[in-house]
């Protein structure tokens, strides 16, 4: 119990710095905006005859804009935020001299390592929280709400909509706390955290980049980033989810795969800093 108290009050204290340093709100802000900026001009479209696809069906819904807005971020802006955050985590305390500092107190390397993770997953949903929320809103005010019409041409009520967005959110967090167990495991390797988080990102950036190589084909279904665009199965009817749970089977390979890396780095790691 004693253990568990103390994770609690690591985790605590962890998550207050995190959400009190002002680039992590500022990056919660700008992700925040873009909605915004993608909902505006698309209300100014909404008159013209020549919508088709998604665009049409925003200016159809207002939900449709949260769906857009993912597509939009989720393959460099919500990674790079959430890159910050995890790549900073250990390389940061190695890098300000007081990571042996929290090793002095009776933490522990492993608790210390899950409460880094659980902290960057929290930033990883709030970031993704943020976009839906910011999108619900604005398409609220630019759209009309009401019945849904789906990818596949199915309508289904506002109320079924909006629990479809709920499933949306969570995949691509379950997405964004993948990419956090990729940072981590990249800040275990460095004490320098801009290291740590240019890496993650380069990292995201390489398997897009793989993706574009019609040669590679074969091997992009196994690339975190491939799976970060399934979350549109939701808008399926029905729900496609054979393609959430091989999303979701990706996601949980690569955060137990990067945990274990980061966890073997970390324990068996000389910590002089």
């Amino acid at each position: 119990m004693r253990g568990v108290g103390a994770f609690w009050r690591l985790l605590a204290s962890e998550l207050g710095l995190t959400f009190r340093r002002p680039r992590n709100l500022a990056m919660l802000a700008v992700v925040a905006v873009v909605p915004v900026v993608i909902g505006v001009p698309l209300r100014l479209m909404s008159g013209g005859d020549e919508l088709g696809g998604m665009i049409a069906a925003v200016a159809g819904n207002s939900l449709m804009l949260t769906f857009v807005a993912f597509s939009v971020l989720v393959l460099l802006m919500m990674p790079i935020t959430v890159s910050v955050v995890s790549g900073d985590a250990l390389a940061g305390e190695a890098g300000g001299g007081t990571l042996r500092y929290l090793l002095a107190a009776p933490a522990g390397r492993t608790r210390l390592l899950a409460v880094k993770y659980v902290n960057a997953v929290v930033y990883a949903y709030a970031v993704t929280v943020v976009v839906a929320l910011s999108s619900l809103a604005t398409g609220l005010v630019l759209f009309p709400a009401g019945d849904v019409t789906l990818l596949s041409g199915t309508t289904v009520s506002m109320t079924e909509g909006l629990l479809r967005t709920a499933l949306a959110v969570g995949y691509v967090g379950a997405g964004m706390a993948a990419l956090a167990a990729v940072g981590l495991a990249v800040s275990a390797f460095t004490e320098v955290p801009i290291g740590a988080i240019a890496g993650t990102v380069v990292l995201v950036i390489a398997c897009q980049v793989v993706r574009a190589i019609p040669s590679l084909d074969a091997i992009a279904p196994y690339l975190l980033p491939t799976r970060f665009l399934d979350f549109d199965a939701v808008l399926r009817s029905p729900i496609d989810t054979k393609v959430l749970g091989e999303g979701l089977l990706t996601f949980g390979a690569y955060i137990v795969l990067s945990l274990s890396i980061a966890w073997a780095r970390f324990t068996g790691k000389d910590i002089t800093s």
